[in-house]
């Protein structure tokens, strides 16, 4: 073979400014038309009829919901399919299906998109049947999204599985209950996960002196009513008092006589040891002077109202956030089971003035020459607790005002048996923010653990607060009532549906409530003033964060006069 020039190969090469194998346009492969494709392409289904919806629209300009299965994988050739596009003649965007199904007219939707979903374990539909129903409302992604039932299988399906898509429901901006001034000065920021961690054992405390009187609790309303008949809640004119720290005079008394280092309520220190379960803003007035540190509250503070659903997934809404319903509103939730709670225990004792349980003193509060109505069955134990530990020189020692409501004599063995009576109210079952809470009614008496359940995960803070207050006063049982709305249209008339009883020791322990850890938070926050000069601080929880922030403030907030500092929650001096 003759040898190849170097001019002969240069002159064989192709004149175009790029060489090499020529390139062709046609995609017919023996007549067959053929899709080129890149080796990067995972091989997914042989046909996808689906993929000229996946754009993010149908064709009736809703999202596709196709297979979640397949939302990530990568068609084969999919990269090509615009090859084969068909040119149809007309447009098909005219074109939607007739849904001839009956729906609601009514729809009450919040979120970025307006929709309602109500997934539901039983009546989710109108026409299906199964077991319970609940109500749960997610927000929409985007668009025009209509309410619909999720019907699926037999008895409705799974429902809403807990957390599904949660990250899509609005973010909840609420207010703080303190309006924090330019001149405060943040010292600490406590996150609630330092203080899930904190434990300090402590004895059960001693009795220091007892004030006021009880009266005999009501047997009857331990037994269910009678069938198609109710019990309503009465409204009992009776004076109860809610003094603060620094303003009781028995407390003043015993900080004089140097009885402990700190003094407080039990409505204030059940607060502060049950804050890693607040969801809502609260604040408490810590004023150091000398060695002494006082936990007060302010004058129509957060505190002394009740909350409802405050730990429920979709906790009530206010009127910012959609709501329309005003008796709903958490502001109007909380002064009505406010109201309930002080009729409730009015109702159930027996007012007999022959037959009534009187501690050593009386009411230290109550003054018969300028009052005009009758005091309430309510006495008063002020008890310490030793909180020091081993490297403390001096004791460290509290001393705390509880309160009783009842007294009730034993069935066997006759003695006297202290009591502690709340309640809790059912406003609408089936309205937003009741938390997927059963029908009292009809539920009560035949789940009654689903229903108390329900209520633990929903009040967790408010149930946890009641149970920390009756064991701080060494109450012996904690009377729980139900209380429901008679119409839910109205929180003006109410029926007590049952009462039961606990030991409130026992029902710490169901709710995994750990009294260590309460006594851990107060020693800690404790020790971050003592460390402090004398003066006021101000410890609030953040409204929209699960933290503490601890401020010092002028000696002159909060005094008489300057009411900047407060937040009065709407509607409640109409109310009042």
């Amino acid at each position: 073979m003759a040898p190849i020039s170097l001019a002969d190969v240069v002159s064989a090469l192709p004149s175009d400014e790029s060489w090499g194998p020529s390139t062709t346009s046609d995609t017919l492969v023996d007549g067959v038309p053929y899709a080129a494709y890149s080796k990067g392409d995972k091989l997914g289904r042989m046909a996808d009829w689906t993929s000229e919806g996946k754009d993010g629209r149908d064709g009736r300009g809703g999202r596709q919901q196709y297979n979640r299965n397949y939302r990530d994988q990568q068609v084969y050739g999919a990269g090509t399919s615009s090859l084969f596009a068909v040119q149809v003649a007309e447009d098909e965007s005219s074109f939607s299906v007739v849904d001839n199904t009956r729906t609601s007219t009514k729809t009450r939707g919040f979120g970025r998109g307006g929709g309602t979903i109500f997934r539901g374990r039983g009546r989710g539909g109108r026409d299906q049947r199964g077991g319970r129903g609940t109500f749960q409302r997610v927000g929409g992604r985007g668009g025009q999204q209509n309410g619909y039932y999720d019907n699926r299988g037999a008895r409705g399906g799974r429902g809403r599985r807990f957390g599904w898509k949660d990250y899509d429901k609005p973010q909840r901006n609420r207010d703080s209950s303190v309006n924090i001034k330019p001149d405060w000065q943040m010292l600490e920021e406590i996150d609630f996960n330092r203080l899930a961690k904190l434990n300090l054992e402590t004895s059960a405390g001693e009795d220091i002196d007892t004030y006021g009187f009880l009266y005999y609790y009501d047997r009857s309303y331990d037994k269910p009513p009678v069938k198609n008949t109710e019990r309503k809640l009465n409204v009992v004119d009776r004076i109860a008092y809610n003094v603060t720290t620094s303003s009781d005079p028995i407390i003043q008394e015993l900080a004089e006589k140097d009885e402990a280092t700190i003094f407080a309520t039990d409505n204030i220190l059940s607060m502060l040891m049950c804050a890693p379960r607040s969801v809502y803003s609260w604040d408490i007035v810590i004023t150091r002077h000398g060695n002494k540190i006082y936990l007060d509250k302010r004058d129509n503070s957060s505190l002394d109202m009740v909350s409802v659903n405050e730990n429920a997934a979709d906790a009530p809404l206010e009127a910012s956030e959609g709501n329309k319903e005003t008796i709903n509103f958490p502001t109007a939730l909380a002064l009505e089971a406010t109201f309930i709670n002080h009729n409730f225990a009015n109702q159930t004792v027996m007012e007999s003035e022959t037959s009534k349980y009187d501690m050593s003193h009386d009411n230290p509060f109550y003054n018969p020459s300028e009052e005009t109505e009758p005091l309430a069955s309510k006495a008063y134990k002020y008890r310490r607790f030793d909180l020091s530990l081993e490297k403390d020189e001096d004791p460290l020692h509290l001393i705390v005002r509880t309160e009783l409501d009842a007294v009730v004599k034993n069935n066997i063995s006759g003695e006297d048996q202290f009591l502690t009576l709340k309640a809790l109210n059912e406003f609408d079952h089936k309205a937003q923010g009741s938390g997927g809470a059963l029908d009292w009614r009809t539920k009560l008496t035949s789940q009654r653990g689903a229903v108390v359940a329900t209520e633990m995960k929903n009040n967790s803070c408010k149930l946890a607060r009641w149970t920390v207050q009756s064991i701080l006063a060494k109450a012996d049982m904690m009377k729980l009532g139900f209380v429901s709305r008679a119409s839910p249209k109205s929180n003006e008339r109410h029926v007590i549906l049952g009462v039961v009883g606990y030991d409130p020791r026992k029902f710490a322990e169901q709710m995994n409530l750990n009294l260590a850890n309460g006594w851990g938070i107060v020693r800690t926050i404790v020790d971050m003033c003592l460390k402090m000069a004398e003066g006021k601080y101000v410890l609030v929880k953040d409204p929209n964060k699960p933290l503490l922030r601890l401020y010092q403030v002028p000696a002159d907030t909060f005094e008489e006069g300057e009411e900047d500092g407060e937040v009065i929650p709407e509607g409640v001096e109409e109310e009042e």
